[in-house]
């Protein structure tokens, strides 16, 4: 059985898919230690209890192609019934893509798009670093100091078109006023920009 926070369908609002239809499974559970600007904190608790099949049967009825299985951390349910959930979805021929912090071991045998958010607190990188060559993508949050980020990707030998910059702020207000330097430090960089397209859209607002 997985524990579900929510499902819904909508837009990918960040990332490498952002702006494509998409219908999000929201896992509950995470690891410590939480990102204090965390926008989906009731993912932390236990959630409801589901079976893979019923997952994948609701999801038929949102009728889209792309899949965004995300958290609290996803990978922490792979033999709690996630594996069985994707391969039920890649049989009915799904897109899948993930969004996970990094910090438990991606699975070897998972074929889903990996989306990765390496977490930076207490001046400490929480990543399980066997994960660099499992990951397809990553996507860090810029917070005006840049260096941390250049050190990761330098550090772990990351292609610069593997890499996706986008601005903190759980706000409307906080994403605009911190465009223009995630702007110019992807330019320096040759990063690829990525903007919250939610949070523009609709400020804090959850479930879209």
């Amino acid at each position: 059985m997985l524990k579900l926070s929510e499902m819904f369908t909508s837009l990918q609002g960040e990332g490498p898919f952002a702006g494509k239809p998409a219908t999000f499974i929201r896992l509950s559970g995470c690891l410590e230690p939480h990102c204090p600007w965390c926008d989906t904190k009731h993912a932390w608790n236990a959630g409801k209890s589901m079976d893979p099949g019923n997952i994948s049967r609701q999801i038929a009825s949102f009728n889209t192609d792309l899949l965004v299985i995300t958290g609290g951390e996803p990978f922490l349910q792979w033999h709690n019934g996630l594996i069985e959930l994707e391969h039920r979805l890649l049989k009915d021929g799904y897109d899948i893509q993930y969004e996970t912090s990094g910090k438990v071991l991606i699975p070897e045998n998972s074929l889903g798009y990996k989306v990765c958010s390496p977490k930076f607190l207490k001046n400490h990188w929480h990543f399980d670093t066997r994960n660099i060559d499992r990951v397809d993508v990553f996507k860090f949050v810029f917070d005006n100091n840049g260096e941390w980020i250049k050190d990761f990707v330098q550090k772990h030998e990351i292609a610069s078109n593997r890499v996706w910059i986008m601005p903190l702020g759980a706000h409307r207000t906080e994403q605009l006023a911190m465009m223009a330097a995630v702007w110019d430090f992807c330019v320096e960089n040759k990063f690829n920009f990525s903007p919250r397209l939610h949070t523009l859209a609709f400020d804090n607002r959850n479930g879209v």
